[in-house]
Formats: C-alpha cells, sequence, structure tokens
C-alpha cells in the first residue's frame, strides 16, 4: 500500500486497486464437468459444460487462462449502455452510476478475455471516452473547492480508480480549510477579553452628586 506519509500518494496503487476488483461476480461458461470448489471467500460451482454460472472475476480468468471456460462481459460493457452512460455524462455535471470498479474490471477483461467481449475496439474506445469526461468534472469540482472555503464535500458515484485519485488532494485541502478556521476561531476568542480589558480599564468613575 503506498505510503500515507507521501504529500502526493495515493490510498492504493493500480495493483491494489485491480486485485480488489478480482472479487467481483462475474458470469463464465464453463466447457468441462467439475465438482464444487471451496475456497475461504465462498463455494462457486458445481461447473457443467455450457451452463452459465457466476464465479469471482480472479477465478473466471484463472479458467480462462486455461481454456476451461468463456467469461461473459458484463451487461454494462455492452456499446448501447455505453453510448448512454456516454451521453448522460456529458449532458450532465453529475456522474452517472456505473459499477465501482468497471476500470479495473475493463482492463482485466480486455488483457484477458479479448474475444469474449463483442465489438471490443468500440467498448474500449467508449469506457476511454468515459474516463476522460469523468476527469474533466473531477478536475472541474477541485477548482472549485480550491477557490472557495468547505469543510465537506459530496462525491457521489465515483469509481474506485477515480476516488482514489482525488481522495489525498481533497483530505489535504479539508484539512487546510479546517485548521485556517479553527486558527481564526481562536484570534476571534483572544479579541474578547482584550475588549473586557479594555472596557475595564477606562479609569475611575464619576462620582454622581447628590441631588
Amino acid at each position: 500500500m503506498a505510503a500515507a506519509s507521501e504529500p502526493h500518494a495515493s490510498a492504493f496503487s493500480a495493483a491494489e486497486l485491480e486485485f480488489l476488483a478480482e472479487d467481483e461476480m462475474i458470469e463464465i461458461v464453463p466447457n468441462l464437468r467439475m465438482d464444487t470448489l471451496n475456497f475461504i471467500s465462498g463455494d462457486f460451482g458445481p461447473f457443467r459444460p455450457q451452463i452459465a454460472t457466476q464465479v469471482p472475476l480472479w477465478l473466471a480468468v484463472a479458467l480462462k487462462k486455461r481454456g476451461k471456460c468463456t467469461i461473459r462481459a458484463p451487461e454494462w460493457m455492452s456499446v448501447d449502455k455505453l453510448a448512454q452512460v456516454l451521453e448522460s455524462e456529458r449532458d450532465s455535471e453529475k456522474f452517472q452510476p456505473l459499477p465501482f470498479h468497471y476500470v479495473e474490471i475493463s482492463r482485466l477483461l480486455f488483457d484477458h478475455a479479448r474475444e469474449d467481449i463483442p465489438d471490443i475496439y468500440m467498448v474500449r474506445s467508449l469506457i476511454e471516452d468515459i474516463k476522460d469526461v469523468r476527469f474533466h468534472k473531477i478536475g472541474t469540482g477541485l477548482e472549485i473547492i480550491s477557490k472557495e472555503r468547505t469543510y465537506a464535500l459530496r462525491l457521489k458515484n465515483l469509481s474506485a480508480m477515480e476516488a482514489n485519485i482525488v481522495r489525498p488532494f481533497i483530505t489535504r485541502a479539508l484539512e487546510t480549510f479546517y485548521k485556517l478556521s479553527s486558527s481564526e476561531m481562536i484570534q476571534d476568542s483572544d479579541h474578547v477579553p482584550n475588549r473586557q480589558a479594555q472596557a475595564t480599564n477606562r479609569g475611575p468613575r464619576r462620582q454622581l452628586k447628590d441631588r
């Protein structure tokens, strides 16, 4: 894990994010007959030829490398779905809902199951365009908080990679804003006793004459 003390370090490396993404479930079509596999993370199977089943992405990749299955790309990786997401990203200031690990999942499938992804070149291009649009939104948002004082920030539908990139900057910015606010509050509190002292040091009060 990246060192937290490094000023520009992200919370996780790209390899660590990919490792976390490998626990996401995905559908495969096995071409072998095999009993249930028992792991600490759960039981998967049994496997029967040409009968689709759900397994973690790491297991799907392992079986794919051995020629034991084909991997079905998730529904969100279809050209139609991605084109809709891209259009919505461009038309809205909000981030569109995508799988938290959409970047890592797509990269793993591009690397290990290219032949199982319909229209792979168009899918890859759409995902890159979506990433570019979302990064532009992130950059715009960071410019805003760098100019305005704020104490909390809500970014809905960020992916793991996107959150990992902006987390160090936002954390430092919010800490700075908090420290500035705290110092100003201390200065204001220091002025209160000074004003009281000024009020008490105006000299002796004049005695009123009896009428």
